[in-house]
């Protein structure tokens, strides 16, 4: 495809990155910026991938990008499609994923889409452009294109973006540039930074400065392990009742709402009945699920971060959470010991549960509750709990990362043949 197509062909689906797929005469290509039912013409391209000249014909999902910067910013691949087809289309990515599998029945999904302007956590890069400093997203392939404007964050990370700007480019420990997580705890914006300098006490000093003036109550540096280079106040989150401390870079669910759809659809999943045995949440993190959890069993909450395990740790103290250190891929949790459980609740990360789904298998607990961030690896993992004889019970599907490809769900499997209570 190294010359301009001058008919314009159809876009017919989706890839699972969210670019457009045709079939031309040189084969099927994936083209950025499309959409199912679009005529387009395309550009140039390698063999695989092609470029968008021009949409003939749109298709009838395709709207005008709410943000200026679609098309460009890495952050939203999917603008130019209507939020409600972007929920379908991912619902049906995860309801594929789940026949592949092979289960007899598929219940209806439930879903939950969040709303714009709420996304509390983001990773940023920032570099020296022309004496300024440029703050944003990666540019697919490319370089940080400066955030201007996003429906995607909180207003009140946006709000930073610009006093972030003015204070980076003062920093003497900037020099050409580097990267910036930020969290929106209770407590405030907490900043994990990485600097391609050195900070000495004048850099610590204009950041404990800049963290008071902006309600900023840590600033830490990338580093193992991190870094506090300035601490104005407490840092703590809430999940539930707990009051937790997050070590820097803590991972957060990205949405509140996405959350709380992922909260209500686990609880929704336990047993009425039968808890005494108590609930076993692998992957456990800083406690999203566990304090939750706890308000129905005991809870042994395992997670194999030291940071995450210790802020598990500090917060369990009165509650039913019982948190331990543990690889799960190195030691998985074993199968006698997930057998006595009345539930499994497990939230692994985005290249699935590895070596512990053998376990889960192996110990044939009567309820497991599996969250997944990636189609793929939910079936991979859940392709042997169906050949177990796992019936899925129930199906939530999560938009969280609006305007993207990622999808969250929450699946509910039971074991038939064990004593079984109905759920709640």
């Amino acid at each position: 495809m190294e010359n301009a197509v001058a008919e314009a062909i159809r876009v017919v689906a989706l890839g699972n990155d969210g670019d457009g797929v045709a079939q031309t005469p040189q084969g099927r290509v994936f083209i950025p910026g499309t959409l199912p039912g679009d005529e387009v013409l395309l550009a140039g391209g390698n063999g695989v991938h092609a470029a968008l000249e021009q949409v003939v014909s749109p298709g009838p999902d395709r709207v005008a990008p709410p943000c200026h910067l679609s098309g460009t910013c890495g952050g939203c691949r999917l603008q130019h499609m209507a939020l409600p087809a972007i929920a379908a289309w991912k619902t049906a990515r995860v309801v594929e994923a789940l026949q592949r599998t092979g289960f007899a029945t598929i219940p209806a999904p439930a879903t939950h889409q969040v709303a714009p302007y709420g996304r509390r956590r983001v990773d940023l890069a920032f570099r020296r452009v022309d004496r300024r400093i440029v703050l944003g997203l990666h540019r697919r392939r490319g370089d940080v294109v400066d955030m201007t404007q996003c429906t995607v964050l909180d207003p009140a990370l946006f709000a930073l973006l610009a006093p972030l700007r003015q204070m980076l480019h003062s920093l003497p420990a900037v020099h050409a540039g580097g990267d910036l997580q930020i969290n929106l705890l209770d407590s405030g914006p907490d900043l994990l930074i990485t600097l391609d300098g050195t900070p000495d006490a004048n850099d610590r000093r204009i950041l404990a400065q800049f963290g008071k003036n902006h309600g900023i109550p840590r600033i830490s540096l990338r580093a193992q392990p991190p870094e506090t280079l300035a601490l104005t106040g407490p840092v703590f989150h809430h999940f539930d009742t707990a009051r937790v401390v997050p070590p820097p870079g803590a991972f957060l669910q990205v949405a509140r709402d996405g959350e709380a759809a992922i909260k209500t659809a686990v609880l929704a999943g336990l047993p009425r009945k039968g808890l005494k045995a108590g609930i076993i949440e692998l992957y456990a993190g800083c406690g999203t699920l566990s304090f939750a959890l706890a308000e129905h069993a005991k809870v042994n909450a395992y997670e194999g971060d030291r940071a995450a395990f210790a802020c598990l740790k500090q917060a369990s103290g009165g509650t039913r959470v019982l948190p331990a250190l543990r690889d799960l891929n190195r030691q998985p949790v074993m199968a006698a010991d997930l057998a006595k459980a009345a539930t499994v609740v497990l939230d692994p990360p985005h290249a699935g549960a590895g070596a512990q789904m053998a376990q889960i298998v192996a110990g044939r607990p009567r309820h497991v509750i599996y969250i997944s961030c990636n189609p793929v690896a939910l079936q991979r993992d859940l392709t042997p709990l169906r050949q177990a004889g796992y019936r899925l019970e129930s199906l939530t599907v999560i938009d969280q990362f609006l305007w993207s490809a990622e999808v969250e769900s929450v699946c509910v499997l039971t074991l038939p043949g064990t004593t079984r209570h109905a759920r709640r």
